[in-house]
């Protein structure tokens, strides 16, 4: 950052802040290795409303493991598409949603997917909803 032009920053809100305020949720490290995925990969807390919403519990054969698989692997197999000439990348995953008492739907979520640098200038992933940023 060029500190002569525009001086100190005034504030910093990092990965590490936004992990620890549960803006950001990290993603089992398990799960991402097993899809495939090598670097940390943070969910934004609104995309996580998907993979564990309040009334998951309600539907039968859903888990959060299972949920979060289905968002990682998907991202796995856009990623091996693209075969990396890209930052940022948009895909879908289907998800399961309660709509009444007994009955569900699939919904088609659009994802947001930034690989940058994290805290420390070290690769990480973000996924999220369009608007999330």
């Amino acid at each position: 950052m060029n500190t002569e032009v525009f001086g100190d920053p005034i504030s910093c809100y990092s990965r590490t802040d936004a992990l620890r305020d549960g803006v950001l949720i990290e993603a089992d490290p398990r799960i991402c290795k097993e899809a495939g995925i090598r670097w940390p990969v943070a969910i934004s807390d609104h995309l996580w409303g998907y993979i564990e919403p309040d009334n998951l519990d309600s539907m039968p054969g859903q888990s959060v493991n299972g949920r979060l698989w289905d968002l990682v692997w998907m991202f796995s197999q856009v990623v091996r598409r693209q075969n990396g000439s890209s930052d940022r990348i948009t895909y879908g995953v289907i998800f399961q949603v309660k709509t009444g008492k007994t009955r569900t739907r699939s919904e088609t979520v659009k994802v947001v997917a930034v690989c940058g640098p994290g805290d420390d200038g070290e690769p990480v992933i973000t996924l999220m909803l369009p608007g999330d940023e």
